[in-house]
């Protein structure tokens, strides 16, 4: 049976491309049905797939769907639930049950694919030393740093984040971010050497340098956002002192640090904090209204222009599959 899958065929180009798909079968531990919404991640889609060389190619790492087929070993899913995974921009899910997540009752498909964005940041919130209610930095109000944000400022910590394009920092401002900052506060004597731990949300050399200057002694600065290009002549000497002579912490964010599943002697996994970011999300513990836009996804290569040119007045792409 023809579904439908957001696919690049070359640099630059999305189209919405018919895929072959048995949407008969079934594994015994699998769970399928149709797709309700999948969210962009724009760093990654676009850099990675968009901008990329190896076409034709598939994308997306985010989807919500109702369930319609469940394997006969699946025991806490079933056909009309709505559920969570880890899935590509198509019209059809099929997936493992052990990467597929019960939505909460009151949880609509559109803000329930916001779990998948959370869970970048929420292994730093597994791994950190520091502990609320620690002052903390972030750098960058991109979309990943956003919820970091989001996520550290509903656990407790006293958030301060920064980034240097207005039109972010006022939808932060907006929709709950209570600290936001044009720059790093290095010049700010109440708050430079302050923060027990940075998260390097921008990609960009000059903000993680900033941060490492900015952090107490014996503090983490770790980088959750893929340093894709070079933005900067910055010398290594620059980070290597500040390292050196402030006892900084510097390390990867790595969201897949964590084991997939649970795991003894592991604290927490990967889609144990999915879980966890849908709870929050339902409870409106950490609020994604107001930071997105909605697309059909016969629209993608709209939707990708526009969040390569910066043309989206908000910070994310939801596709709607319902319509």
């Amino acid at each position: 049976m023809n579904e439908y899958a957001v696919t690049f065929t070359e640099r630059e180009t999305a189209k919405l491309l018919p895929v072959e798909i048995d949407t008969d079968a079934i594994g015994a531990n699998e769970v399928a049905g149709h797709t309700l919404a999948t969210l962009i991640s724009a760093g990654t889609e676009l850099n990675s797939g968009y901008l990329g060389n190896n076409f034709p190619r598939q994308s997306g790492y985010a989807a919500a769907f109702k369930v319609e087929k469940v394997g006969e070993n699946v025991a806490d899913i079933s056909p009309g639930d709505l559920a969570f995974c880890p899935g590509n921009h198509a019209s059809y899910q099929r997936k493992p049950a052990s990467q597929v997540i019960r939505l909460p009752d009151n949880l609509t498909p559109e803000i329930a694919v916001f779990a998948r964005m959370m869970g970048v940041s929420m292994t730093t919130l597994t791994t950190t030393s520091a502990r609320p209610p620690a002052k903390i930095l972030i750098t960058g109000l991109g979309l990943v740093g956003h919820l970091a944000a989001k996520n550290f400022q509903a656990c407790g910590y006293e958030v301060y984040a920064s980034d240097p394009v207005a039109s972010r920092r006022q939808i932060a401002s907006e929709t709950g971010i209570l600290n936001v900052l044009d720059a790093v506060p290095l010049e700010n004597t109440e708050l430079s050497g302050q923060f027990h731990l940075a998260i390097e949300c921008s990609g960009h050399e000059q903000a993680l340098l900033d941060a490492a200057g900015a952090v107490r002694k014996r503090a983490e600065v770790v980088c959750i956002a893929s340093p894709w290009r070079r933005y900067t002549d910055l010398l290594i000497h620059d980070l290597h002192r500040l390292i050196f002579f402030n006892y900084v912490t510097i390390r990867s964010g790595w969201e897949w640090e964590l084991p997939r599943q649970p795991e003894d002697f592991r604290t927490n996994s990967v889609f144990e904090n999915f879980a966890g970011a849908l709870k929050w999300l339902s409870e409106d513990r950490v609020n994604v209204d107001g930071i997105y836009t909605k697309y059909d996804p016969e629209r993608c290569q709209q939707a990708y222009r526009d969040l390569l040119h910066k043309k989206t007045e908000r910070l994310a792409v939801v596709f709607d599959w319902t319509t």
